[in-house]
């Protein structure tokens, strides 16, 4: 299994207890992420799902498509769609 990197924020409180944990059992703070995270996967009962074969190759489109720069934000999807439900006025008739 190769690994990911991400960044992730957390409450003050919290990564402060993370950091704190960590020095006192010797391990890396990430080492502690990942086992909580592990943990919380295992009792919330959240399926982990294997994507199809048409998935995986919609997934690789997309992610294609994104380094092309071939996508819009969701702010400009969210202006595109508040434009087309805008009321159009219509013209005065002129005779």
């Amino acid at each position: 299994m190769s690994d990911r990197q991400y960044t992730i924020q957390l409450p003050a409180a919290v990564g402060r207890r993370l950091v704190r944990t960590a020095k006192k059992q010797k391990r890396k703070p990430s080492d502690l992420a990942v086992e909580a995270f592990k943990h919380y996967f295992a009792v919330s009962g959240i399926p982990e799902e294997t994507p199809t074969p048409s998935e995986l190759q919609a997934i690789r489109r997309g992610e294609a498509a994104i380094k092309r720069g071939d996508y819009i934000t969701l702010d400009e999807l969210r202006r595109q769609e508040e434009v087309a439900r805008r009321p159009r006025r219509t013209r005065a008739k002129v005779s």
